[in-house]
Order: structure tokens, then C-alpha cells, then sequence
């Protein structure tokens, strides 16, 4: 059997990524002021990949999240989501791109105060093409897969902060997409919550889901299998993450929080 040369692995890495950017740069014009906001980033994350992204404010790493969200477009270069090229797309099929292909999980929880947790969890379902039986059955089945199914018909109120991001979490599964992308999901809650939520994300990523987070905090990043660190619109560092946590396990040694 032929070698594998170096430059044939990375164009197989290359064809069978779900996320591709190619030296992508971001301009912002600011009065009479030009922000480059990216400079030419060039990156892939393949399936099943669990990336934590790092970096200070303003290196980047929110306007490399806004366009692998399909929230902004890159000012030049390329991005390829599951190997097609979205970069020149219009707002109207960025949002289909968005609804079908992407789930987001945000700092604040951002539920409906007087919908149940099934109720706020069907909401992405009101804009596709699925029955409302199989909105029922999708919210049902998305709540089960982050331990909420026995609080299905609480509202907000009922429930702790680690509750709601689960509710959030469920969410953002509801439509099944390809990638899972969550921009400081720990922002608003306590340690062992926040260890909590990082084993909701390991057990997803488990499955196969890929999963894109933001995060300022290094023991949170450490729960992924690789960190992208931000610095002045480039990566500076792309490495695995060496001995990662396991959330369960990091759990058993954590205090429960008292009320």
C-alpha cells in the first residue's frame, strides 16, 4: 500500500471538514475609521470536533463566530459549510442556512417567560416545514437528550440557570444540526452548573455532534478537545487539549450548591 504524504492527508482533512474558512478577512468601517477585524484566518474543524475559541476582547474571535454562524459575511476570503461555499450568500439563505445547518446556545438563556420548556423548545420548529406533531416529537426527544424530559411543562420561573441553558440547549438541537454553536454558555452560572453544562456538551459531542464554543475561561475550555486562541483578528495557537476532563467526573469531586 502506497505512503499517505503529508499534503494528500491534508486535503482529505480539507474535503471532509463541516467547517472551512480560507483566509478570510473582516473589515468594519467606523466613521473614518477602517477595523480590521480578521486577518486572514484560515481554519477546518471536521466532524465530531469539539473546539473551545479563546481570546481577549476585540482579537477576533466574536467576528470569526458571527460568520461561521452565518450571521456576517466575510469581507474577502472563503467559507465553506459542509463543503459548500456560503460566503456570497444572501441574507435569505444565510437565515435557511441558520434554521437547518446551525444551533445556537447564547449566554442568556433568552426563553419566553411564559412558555413551558417544551413551548420554548419547539420555537425554531415554527419556521421549517415539519408537522406539528413532529415539533412535538422533535422538542420532546431534544429536552430528553439534556436530562430535562421531566420538566416539560415548567416555565422559566420554575427552573435554576442550569436548567434554562439546558432549555437553551435543547433548543438550539430541535431542528438536528450540524454543528452546535455556543458563544460564553457558562457566562451566567455558577461553577458546578457550568461543569454541568459541559457534560450535557461532552455527552452531544459524544454522539458526534460538532460543536463550536466561546469561552474567557480556561478550565472551561479544557473540557474540549481543542482550543483556537484569538490575538489581533489571527490564531495564534490551534492545539489539541491534553489529559481533557471528563465533566462526570469532574463533578463527583464538586460541592452541591445550596439554595
Amino acid at each position: 500500500m502506497p505512503a499517505i504524504n503529508q499534503s494528500t492527508r491534508a486535503l482529505t482533512a480539507a474535503e471532509t471538514a463541516v467547517i472551512r474558512v480560507e483566509d478570510i478577512h473582516k473589515y468594519y468601517e467606523l466613521g473614518e475609521t477602517r477595523v480590521h477585524a480578521l486577518r486572514g484566518v484560515s481554519v477546518a474543524v471536521q466532524p465530531g470536533e469539539f473546539v473551545a475559541v479563546m481570546g481577549a476582547s476585540g482579537s477576533g474571535k466574536s467576528t470569526f463566530m458571527n460568520i461561521l454562524g452565518c450571521l456576517d459575511r466575510p469581507s474577502s476570503g472563503r467559507y465553506l459549510l459542509e463543503g459548500v461555499d456560503v460566503s456570497q450568500h444572501d441574507k435569505r439563505a444565510l437565515a435557511l442556512i441558520r434554521n437547518q445547518k446551525i444551533g445556537f446556545v447564547f449566554q442568556g438563556f433568552n426563553l419566553l417567560a411564559r412558555t413551558t420548556a417544551l413551548e420554548n423548545t419547539e420555537l425554531p420548529t415554527l419556521y421549517s416545514k415539519v408537522s406539528k406533531e413532529e415539533r412535538h416529537r422533535r422538542a420532546v426527544e431534544a429536552l430528553a437528550m439534556v436530562g430535562l424530559a421531566d420538566r416539560a411543562e415548567h416555565f422559566p420561573s420554575q427552573m435554576s440557570g442550569g436548567q434554562q441553558q439546558r432549555v437553551a440547549v435543547a433548543r438550539a438541537l430541535v431542528n438536528r444540526p450540524s454543528i452546535l454553536l455556543a458563544d460564553e454558555p457558562t457566562g451566567n452560572l455558577d461553577s458546578r452548573t457550568s461543569v454541568e453544562i459541559m457534560e450535557v456538551f461532552q455527552g452531544l459531542n459524544d454522539k458526534g455532534l460538532t460543536i463550536v464554543m466561546v469561552t474567557h475561561e480556561h478550565d472551561i475550555a479544557e473540557f474540549a478537545k481543542r482550543v483556537l486562541i484569538f490575538r489581533d483578528g489571527k490564531i495564534r495557537k490551534d492545539e489539541a487539549v491534553r489529559s481533557r476532563p471528563r465533566a462526570a467526573e469532574v463533578l463527583k469531586t464538586l460541592p452541591t450548591l445550596e439554595d
